[in-house]
């Protein structure tokens, strides 16, 4: 079976990585086992790096190096092309490097919670789904 090639927006992937019992928990272990690779690009690790420093997560710095080591090994890496694909416009301008990402990288889908992108079903053809819809296919 191939690893199911996804991009997992900031809020997906903070849940996956900071709350190991929580309901997005198997993620983690996806990626870790072959089934899942995320895919990322710079501008959603510095995301991340930010969302992660966010003091209510209340994470020292020695835990976010630990996230992220447990993230980044699994993760593949894209460079966004200038200027970045043509997509459908959002309310959000920050999410739309997710949709760019996911066609840039030719993703299997686009994972997460924002109803704005919920709301587009697929970007150039890319499912863009809820986590759960994601579950179901691993």
């Amino acid at each position: 079976m191939t690893a199911q090639r996804v991009v997992l927006d900031t809020n997906v992937l903070v849940s996956a990585l900071v709350f190991t019992s929580g309901r997005l928990a198997w993620m983690r272990h996806a990626w870790q086992h072959g089934l899942l690779t995320p895919i990322a690009c710079s501008e959603t690790v510095t995301e991340l790096v930010r969302v992660l420093a966010y003091p209510k997560l209340r994470l020292e710095q020695a835990e976010r190096d630990e996230l992220l080591a447990d993230y980044l090994p699994f993760a593949e890496i894209v460079r966004l092309p200038d200027p970045w694909p043509d997509v459908r416009a959002v309310r959000d301008p920050h999410v739309r490097v997710f949709l760019a990402l996911a066609v840039t990288g030719a993703a299997d889908a686009l994972v997460t919670g924002d109803a704005d992108l919920l709301m587009l079903e697929r970007v150039a053809g890319i499912p863009i789904v809820r986590p759960d819809a994601l579950a179901g296919t691993i």
